[in-house]
């Protein structure tokens, strides 16, 4: 009786490998852009709840804060600023285009609100 080989062969444990290091090469490639929207949604909660009152007010105050952080992506006068009822709105869209290898890149296209209505897409 002949026993059944288990495991990975060499070729197999290569392409694995190869797949492995694919997807961790473009999550790294792909985290800073996703940290970096997570940063200005936070920052636009932030001055909503802050009793900020004009388009202007929001606006710097979101400059002073991006200044702090570095997120280049957006800037206040991206901003676009609505009212609803008696609560401050405001609403960002931008798209970030990420070369990984090559001619290869990934568009993402972020948009958010301070209401939280707008989630990421890609």
């Amino acid at each position: 009786m002949k026993k059944q080989q288990k495991g990975l062969s060499l070729i197999g444990l290569i392409l694995v490998s190869a797949v492995v290091i694919g997807v961790a090469v473009v999550g790294m490639k792909v985290a800073p852009s996703v940290i970096e929207y997570y940063t200005v949604l936070k920052h636009i909660k932030t001055i909503a709840n802050s009793g900020a009152t004009t388009v202007a007010e929001v606006r710097s105050a979101y400059d002073r804060q991006a200044s702090v952080d570095e997120t280049p992506s957006i800037t206040g006068a991206d901003l676009e600023v609505t009212k609803e009822g008696n609560q401050l709105v405001i609403a960002f869209e931008y798209a970030k285009k990420i070369h990984i290898a090559g001619n290869v890149s990934i568009c993402i296209d972020y948009a958010g609100s301070s209401s939280g209505s707008k989630r990421p897409t890609e």
